[in-house]
């Protein structure tokens, strides 16, 4: 089995620029259960003007939630210029925060990077996932955020946008819970995903969870009395439920710092599993790396989106 990762040392770190969570959001009323902790603002909406140059903030009505649903997308520059020609799309899935902005790092990133010829044009798609949802549905209904993101987002965005409207041309990846969900979402949907990309994502036994003694304690308060839901919610299990479809069909990117114990311990976990059923992947521990987005994505900035890109070119949407 090999599994050779595409990173390496940089001795040259291009400055991002990072902006803060707190001056970007207008407040407005929030969704806040006490009976599964969760919060989510469906529709938070950003300040004027403080938007990276191609990222543009957007609503579309969900039938799910019952309300507009906000989202954030990157069009490259070429876009608007370019007739009919169609675009790849990486489905960016947010921390654990309260709102869709976890700062556009990755944005600007991509965005220099086409300008500079590195990368192709790309689109990039960051749904609202609020907090503490790792992007499921709740057992109750009251924050259906699977179904938004995968029934009603996704088929939203293809319709919307000149997208490549298939499997071949869709990546999917988030850091720490938006690693979570996305490797969870890729294992459960395979047919929409071609790359992943888990970026010190936690990626735990969600079945082991399921404890009816502790209904008002995560993950029960969230996934509920039945034990089923946590075992159609557990990313083991749903790898090898779905094994046909992921082995030899979905590259799989996982990487973590070795300093970051909390998220370190289930990547090695889910690596194994990928290993025991002959699933080839790529996979990296970065040392001495804490849990520390900016800082990962600076360590690997000249080769940040390379993973996708050569994903794509397999798929052949891309031929570069």
């Amino acid at each position: 089995m090999k599994f050779l990762s595409p990173f390496r040392s940089l001795s040259v770190l291009l400055s991002i620029f990072l902006m803060a969570v707190s001056p970007l959001f207008s407040d407005s009323p929030k969704y806040d259960s006490a009976a599964n902790g969760a919060i989510i603002d469906w529709d938070a909406k950003p300040h004027e003007g403080l938007l990276p140059k191609g990222v543009h903030w957007k609503t579309f009505r969900s039938s799910a939630a019952g309300q507009d649903v906000s989202y954030y997308i990157y069009l490259p520059p070429q876009y608007e210029a370019s007739g009919t020609m169609r675009y790849p799309v990486v489905y960016n899935l947010h921390g654990n925060g309260k709102t869709s902005f976890q700062g556009f790092q990755d944005m600007q990133l991509l965005h220099e990077g086409i300008v500079d010829g590195r990368w192709p044009p790309m689109i990039i798609v960051r749904p609202n996932g609020g907090r503490t949802t790792f992007y499921k549905d709740s057992y109750d209904g009251k924050i259906p955020l699977e179904t938004v993101v995968i029934k009603e987002l996704i088929p939203h965005i293809d319709r919307s946008y000149r997208t490549i409207a298939k499997r071949e041309g869709r990546c999917i990846e988030g850091y720490s819970m938006g690693g979570r969900g996305s490797t969870r979402l890729a294992m459960k949907y395979p047919e929409l995903f071609y790359s992943l990309s888990c970026q010190a994502g936690n990626v735990p036994r969600t079945s082991d969870g399921f404890d009816p003694n502790k209904p008002d304690e995560y993950p029960n308060n969230y996934l509920g009395p039945d034990r089923q839901n946590f075992i159609d919610n557990d990313a083991f299990e749903l790898l090898k439920k779905n094994i046909d479809q992921i082995r030899g069909k979905m590259r799989i990117n996982i990487f973590c710092g070795t300093k970051d114990p909390g998220h370190l311990v289930t990547i090695r976990d889910f690596h194994q599993a990928l290993l025991d059923l002959e699933v080839d992947h790529t996979y990296l521990e970065i040392e001495d790396m804490d849990h520390n987005r900016g800082a990962t994505m600076k360590l690997y900035e000249k080769i940040w989106f390379d993973y996708h890109v050569e994903s794509l070119r397999r798929s052949g949407v891309i031929r570069r």
